[in-house]
């Protein structure tokens, strides 16, 4: 499988395996979107855009309906967020220019 394929499958299956409750939930609560943090993201560049100790801010940035939990396209919202940041990191915005940073 070509790798932008395993990233999509990858972003379906983990929110698939932390929403599914039995099959019938398609949405993550907050345990579920804080367990889900706690075990997907492990880099401290990363763990520093999500702040799991208070998982109410995150909540409120991520559920754009309102309804309490965060849907599919709420979380792919928050998974570009994320890439949108390690990819200004990359190229020396907002962080720690390294090796590969494009200059400005």
């Amino acid at each position: 499988m070509a790798r932008l394929e395993q990233v999509i499958t990858s972003i379906v299956d983990i929110f698939m395996e932390y929403a599914d409750d039995g099959g019938k939930k398609q949405q993550l609560n907050k345990e579920e979107l804080k367990k889900l943090f706690e075990k997907e993201i492990q880099s401290d560049e990363l763990k520093g855009k999500i702040n799991t100790d208070d998982i109410e801010e995150a909540m409120k940035m991520l559920d754009q309906n309102h309804d309490g939990e965060v849907n599919f396209r709420e979380f792919c919202r928050c998974v570009s967020a994320l890439a949108r940041s390690y990819y200004q990191s990359k190229k020396g915005k907002g962080g720690k220019k390294g090796k590969e940073a494009e200059p400005q």
